[in-house]
């Protein structure tokens, strides 16, 4: 039975390993897991292995809230190089240490396994996204990964080892409107549509966005849905005063049943992209935060679905607002003016340049590694 090493400290991070256990478990058989991951993934897929660390320790937003994790994040890469290194002594080893995003901490965990001499290979899937900034990471990235599996198909044009294995929102998605559906939501009368809230899944973006959600809300007449992730069912106080609202927590099955969304920046947005769900996308971050990253982030877009088409010359699918521009009445007046021909001329797009899910493929370099 072959056993890795696992650093999936986002939620999104850990939705999507959990795809690639499944085609893993479903080609290969059993493994066991070890590192930081959620730990409610052992029980699903019957491990005897536990995380070392839950991913949720590492939750954070923002330069500025990070800090107070660097300590631990320290701790926890001497414990796991002295994991690797304990288990090649004993002449096994782990079969494959997986990074998942988080460059500020899986790069300096590659370094040090690599300055251990771990003989454990390294493989790196959803890559740092150098195209935005950083990108002399390039090479540090090349020179202590094995493998880089690439979820982007423009990854190529800045890693020279990269491998495109797919997009896991194609795995994840199991619903996608069709010509009828987009259709439909065009005909609706107001007070028949629905209408999906997704503020994000970190606390500090939660408490910024729903107060402007909130009063956005008050202006719809129909359906108002407030997406709350799984893991935050038992932290409601995070949302604030939910009257009004309808709860779900599945961003899938409500982006699929959903004729409009509002949606904080992230995964979320790619994924009511692919769905086929018109949305605008509202962002807000500390002050400082924002301050930093216009230093150093040099894009025309924040939405994944934007970025994709910027990198394939095309328009930008929605509207973007962000910091001082998130006001209910600005995202309602976008709301008014939205150009759905344009967002549903883009759909079909998508779907064939990201060509397929990533799951099986990263299962299948596991298993070859």
């Amino acid at each position: 039975m072959k056993s890795f090493i696992v650093c999936a400290l986002e939620p999104s991070a850990n939705l999507h390993l959990k795809e690639v256990l499944r085609a893993y478990q479903k080609e290969y058989g059993k493994f066991e897991l070890y590192g930081i991951y959620d730990e409610a993934l052992s029980e699903e897929f019957g491990l005897s292995s536990h995380p070392l660390y839950s991913a949720h320790e590492f939750g954070a937003m923002g330069f500025v809230e990070v800090l107070p994790l660097i300590f631990k994040a320290k701790r926890a890469i001497k414990e796991l190089v002295s994991l690797a290194l304990e288990r090649e002594k004993e002449g096994g080893g782990f079969n494959a240490v997986l990074c998942i995003d988080s460059p500020a901490f899986n790069i300096p965990f590659a370094k040090a396994l690599k300055k251990a001499n771990s003989t454990t290979k390294r493989i790196y899937y959803i890559l740092p996204q150098v195209w935005a900034w950083k990108r002399g990471r390039i090479p540090v990235v090349e020179e202590h990964f094995d493998v880089l599996a690439s979820i982007l198909p423009f990854d190529r044009e800045f890693f020279t080892k990269s491998i495109y294995v797919g997009h896991p929102l194609l795995d994840e998605i199991c619903e996608f409107k069709d010509n009828f559906n987009m259709q439909k939501i065009l005909t609706k009368k107001e007070e028949e549509k629905i209408i999906a809230f997704l503020p994000g899944s970190r606390a500090s973006e939660i408490k910024r966005l729903m107060p402007v959600f909130r009063d956005l809300a008050a202006k719809f007449k129909g359906e108002k849905v407030l997406c709350v992730p799984p893991f935050n069912l038992e932290k409601m106080h995070l949302y604030g005063d939910v009257e009004g609202f309808k709860i779900e927590s599945s961003a899938p099955n409500l982006l699929k049943r959903a004729d409009f969304a509002f949606i904080c920046s992230g995964t979320a947005t790619l994924e009511a992209a692919l769905v086929g769900t018109p949305f605008i996308l509202a962002y807000k971050a500390r002050a400082v935060d924002v301050f930093i990253a216009r230093l150093f982030v040099k894009l025309k877009h924040i939405g994944l679905a934007n970025i994709f088409c910027d990198f394939a010359g095309k328009e930008a699918m929605n509207p973007e607002f962000l910091q001082g521009q998130v006001r209910a009445e600005v995202l309602f007046e976008a709301y008014e003016k939205y150009d759905y021909k344009g967002f549903f001329a883009k759909v079909g797009f998508l779907k064939e340049y990201l060509k397929f899910g990533s799951a099986k493929n990263l299962a299948k370099i596991l298993n070859e590694i």
